[in-house]
């Protein structure tokens, strides 16, 4: 049976959670909440950076990075969510729909090559502290961050537009928070093998081949750390790379679960509230994580309020996490 579509460049309806407008609202004021702390933390995670001179190195440099990107990700799609989640009307125009796509891949495919930049970072801060700042220096970080942003780029223009050029049915219906590839190509009416293909691999060299990268890294850290013979050492060591590692735990764990997970009722069901932390609540966490236990943000904040006392800065290739 051949289906026939309408105008491929008609609306688009995110169905979101619809059947249960009772959530919907509390969803609304959640996501609004987590929105703002998003926009709050992590903009003041990039004042506080570029003001400090004691910030101005690698690890705080690629920090910036992160938090610019946590701030672009989530304002292309927070705010169509919350009026859909407000509202009755559940509609996305095409042009909205294709810019959300776009941004969400360029986005996405970016923040999983700058986690592995931030890894090497501390991989070479513990593994080799001595030759850290000859390693590390201003124009090769730069390098990394246009690699990672670069990527991300090119990875939205190859799938984005294969995934909009399918035919979508009359209805027009997503069953999904955001227009994202696996929802978009579940609505589609047409053979969308190529398109699945098309995903896997580059979840395979954005989200598989990274995640083993960083694991690997922090492998030698951890060989590196355990060859340490103070106690001390070893906790200050350790120190270095948590609150990395949270944050790569919270991204992965969610992002992989949607794009690896198989593909039926339950998981897309259980797919919408991965999404939503992931494009809610990491961005949010993730200044939370980086600041309460980092002694330099911490004094740098201080600094700029007039309330900081100063500290003596050393050794910044193991600085306190």
């Amino acid at each position: 049976m051949i289906t026939v579509c309408n105008d491929s460049h008609s609306d688009f309806i995110l169905l979101g959670f619809s059947e249960k407008p009772y959530l919907e609202k509390i969803l609304f004021w959640v996501v609004l909440i987590f929105y703002c702390l998003t926009l709050a933390g992590n903009m003041v995670i990039i004042l506080v950076s570029s003001k400090d001179p004691k910030l101005h190195i690698p690890m705080y440099f690629f920090l910036c990075n992160l938090s610019l990107l946590d701030l672009s990700f989530t304002s292309s799609c927070v705010p169509q969510m919350l009026v859909n989640f407000w509202g009755p009307e559940k509609t996305i125009s095409y042009i909205g729909c294709a810019f959300q796509l776009y941004v969400f891949l360029w986005l996405g495919a970016t923040e999983c090559v700058l986690l592995v930049v931030m890894a090497m970072d501390r991989y070479v801060a513990v593994c080799h502290p001595l030759q850290y700042t000859a390693i590390m220096h201003p124009k090769f970080c730069l390098q990394l961050a246009i690699l990672a942003w670069g990527a991300g780029l090119v990875q939205s223009l190859v799938q984005s537009p294969a995934t909009l050029q399918l035919p979508f049915c009359s209805h027009r219906r997503v069953d999904d928070i955001v227009c994202e590839v696996p929802a978009l190509i579940q609505a589609s009416s047409a053979d969308t093998t190529y398109n699945e293909i098309q995903m896997s691999i580059a979840s395979i060299i954005f989200l598989v081949l990274p995640l083993v990268i960083i694991l690997s890294s922090y492998g030698a850290v951890a060989k590196a750390v355990l060859r340490i013979k103070s106690a001390a050492g070893q906790r200050k060591a350790f120190s270095t790379c948590t609150s990395h590692l949270l944050v790569v735990s919270l991204f992965y764990g969610t992002v992989t679960a949607v794009y690896l997970q198989p593909k039926n009722r339950y998981a897309q069901e259980q797919g919408k509230f991965l999404t939503l932390f992931y494009t809610v609540a990491t961005p949010a966490l993730n200044p939370l994580i980086y600041t309460l236990r980092n002694r330099e943000v911490k004094g740098a904040l201080g600094r700029c309020l007039g309330k900081g006392k100063g500290f003596h800065y050393r050794n910044y290739s193991m600085e306190k996490i």
